[in-house]
């Protein structure tokens, strides 16, 4: 990613450190540069700016992110004292970390802390659901491939992802909430053990994997929370050896009488609350659902979403959410094309024209920060389309066998191709048409 004019130093000098998700490069600040901003936007290869907070976030799509990351994060260590003005680079953390806890929610920090138990298994959960979807299909084309040892051995790939997944999640969420991650493993390895079938403590007959990635996170939090308590009160010499026997110890017997038969009750809640709410209240619960997605994605609730989808795929095999939800990058798709037969700006139809292909492959960020949510009526447009997506998607219960994924992608791990696919084209087609008649104040030529 190259700088702007003589911007270099600048652009730099702000930011104390760089993170990324799967399509955006997340600056934090030392304070808000309202230049800087403006002159990430002029720099190639930028789709758009979101800024949120003293966070910024510059949208650069699916794996360019990745690699734009990396670079920036080698220019930071080059220069090892980064300042503005006089701060030093201790001092602009305390700075930072100070403002980001006035501005931060806890709701907005626990959605955060959620979603990076999960960002890092993203990858995984897409190679694993295109790969079961492409099984399925094959296997749906040709029956009789079903008993061949290579679809048998690629059927297995496909599900070994979630075959760990409460391993995975142990150690990721053990990480984020400041605990040992490998004791947040071993804490989700005790729970999933299927040697725990064979058990029988007081009547209660134990059962392997109880409420999924849900109690998982529960109990890989009050590990970590025990861990750091006990690093405080048990002496130096014996906390190698003490902290995490009593750790395991501890949290374990909690995990088994207590937060593991929490955590099922909370999954089965929510898979009945989600499975009943669509099968009873069909296309209207899909209508709204996709219809208000886009302004959740917005302000960040999304991320909420995640395990809620791992834990479905885990009890169902399948999400029912994601179809429906998917359906809102699908009206961003048509009201965009409404947008650029309309406009007369050709900066904006050069955006749409370059956004327009990602949008497709559901990463929806260019679209909405370039093209409908600045012009505002075609973001309602955007969330009308999806909203009649969403209701196919609901009215015939589709499924999908993955995350982290959406648009045309999507379609090969649905458990129902031909109806996703008439509920994406339908997003497009009533995107277009509502945004078309609601219209919008044409921007003018810069």
């Amino acid at each position: 990613m190259n700088t702007v004019g003589g911007t270099g130093n600048v652009l730099y000098s702000n930011v104390i450190q760089a993170t990324n998700c799967m399509t955006r490069l997340r600056l934090q600040l030392i304070e808000k540069n309202e230049y800087m901003i403006e002159a990430l936007k002029k720099i190639d290869g930028v789709l758009g700016v979101n800024e949120d907070g003293d966070e910024i976030q510059v949208i650069l799509g699916v794996g360019r992110a990745t690699t734009v990351t990396s670079a920036v994060n080698k220019i930071l260590e080059a220069t090892n004292t980064v300042k503005v003005g006089q701060v030093k680079i201790g001092d602009a953390k305390a700075l930072h970390e100070k403002i980001r806890k006035k501005n931060a929610t806890p709701i907005k920090l626990f959605f955060k802390k959620i979603s990076s138990i999960f960002t890092p298994l993203i990858p995984g959960f897409i190679a694993c659901g295109l790969i079961t979807g492409l099984v399925g299909l094959a296997i749906k084309i040709s029956p009789e491939l079903a008993s061949a040892q290579i679809i048998q051995l690629l059927a297995i790939a496909g599900n070994a992802v979630f075959w760990g997944m409460n391993l995975f999640v142990g150690v990721n969420a053990s990480k984020v909430f400041g605990g040992t991650p490998i004791l947040g493993g071993v804490l989700a390895a005790l729970m999933t053990h299927p040697g725990l079938a064979n058990i029988n403590l007081f009547d209660i007959e134990l059962v392997p994997g109880r409420g999924g990635v849900i109690s998982v996170i529960i109990v890989a939090a009050f590990g970590a929370w025990l861990e750091k308590n006990l690093h405080k009160i048990i002496p130096e010499m014996f906390d190698l050896f003490l902290t995490p026997l009593v750790t395991v110890l501890t949290a374990g017997t909690a995990a088994i009488f207590i937060l593991q038969p929490l955590g099922g009750t909370l999954s089965d809640a929510i898979g009945a609350a989600a499975t009943t709410a669509i099968q009873s209240g069909g296309a209207v619960v899909g209508f709204i659902l996709a219809g208000v997605w886009l302004p959740l994605v917005m302000l960040g609730i999304h991320q909420a979403m995640t395990p809620i989808h791992v834990d479905l795929i885990s009890q169902f095999g399948v999400t029912i959410l994601l179809p429906i939800l998917a359906m809102a990058g699908a009206g961003q798709v048509g009201a965009s094309i409404a947008v650029y037969f309309k406009t007369k700006n050709k900066f904006l139809k050069k955006t749409i024209v370059s956004a327009l292909p990602v949008g497709m492959m559901g990463v929806g960020e260019p679209l909405i920060y370039g093209v409908t949510f600045p012009l505002f009526k075609p973001f309602i447009g955007a969330c009308i389309g999806g909203a009649f997506g969403g209701a196919i998607q609901a009215t015939f219960t589709v499924g999908a066998a993955t995350l982290g994924i959406s648009g045309l992608p999507l379609a090969a791990t649905t458990n129902n191709i031909p109806i996703y696919f008439f509920g994406l084209v339908t997003s497009y087609i009533m995107g277009f048409v509502a945004t078309w008649f609601l219209g919008f104040d044409d921007p003018p030529e810069s």
